[in-house]
């Protein structure tokens, strides 16, 4: 089990690698070169400020039962495919029952905002946020563990 972070815009990067340093599992920040992201524990990789450069480099080095943080549903359907598990910076679980619904939830809100100019506002995170991120993803990796060590 490995953990990669799609870290551009991500506010749990250093929840997250705190977490897997308790945990002793490895961990990749991906970010591009825009960012300013340093870790004593993780593997800071830096990618392309490109469009997706972020996401392909995960896809490309992610494996079956690693960890995905990204809020990017299509990162998300990619990594599923692989057998890799998905959390938002949220603590939302994406799996493949509800992966369709949020790629269509995307692709109307897409439409909507192209044909209509209608654009939502982001809440202002809140502590409650992070507690729900970490209560979640411990769980993930309590699960995940128990996965690998009855297999």
């Amino acid at each position: 089990m490995k953990l990669f972070i799609d870290a551009d815009g991500c506010p749990v990067v250093e929840t997250a690698v705190a977490i897997a340093k308790e945990k002793r599992i490895e961990a990749v920040i991906v970010k591009n070169y825009a960012h300013n992201i340093s870790s004593d524990y993780a593997e800071v990789v830096t990618v392309d400020i490109s469009r997706d450069s972020a996401d392909f480099y995960i896809v490309n080095h992610s494996d079956k039962n690693d960890i995905i943080i990204t809020q990017d549903y299509g990162l998300a359907a990619m990594a599923l495919s692989k057998g890799s598990h998905v959390i938002t910076q949220n603590g939302m679980y994406i799996t493949q029952d509800n992966i369709d619904q949020l790629l269509n939830q995307r692709h109307f809100n897409e439409n909507m905002r192209r044909k209509h100019k209608i654009y939502s506002h982001i809440k202002k995170r809140k502590h409650s946020d992070n507690k729900i991120f970490t209560e979640n993803f411990e769980s993930l990796i309590e699960k995940i563990t128990k996965q690998i060590t009855t297999s």
